[in-house]
């Protein structure tokens, strides 16, 4: 539904830029809208950095095992 409402307002826009303000229109939160502890808003599924490196170390160990080298 938000790609048929993203379509109709790039077909209206006159420029790029006014396609730009109204995709951030679109996308925005709601008014008043604050995220959980007064974070910033995130991307649904959005890493957080500590979760990036423990999946960097995972994949580091997975690799060890199959390439049969150390990992560290």
């Amino acid at each position: 539904m938000l790609n048929a409402a993203e379509s109709a307002m790039d077909q209206a826009a006159e420029d790029d830029a006014e396609r730009a303000r109204n995709r951030a229109k679109l996308y925005a939160p709601p008014k008043g809208y604050r995220a959980p502890g007064g974070q910033k808003p995130r991307m649904p599924g959005a890493m957080t950095a500590a979760q990036a490196q423990a999946l960097t170390r995972q994949l580091a160990a997975q690799d060890a095992q199959v390439t049969g080298r150390r990992s560290g």
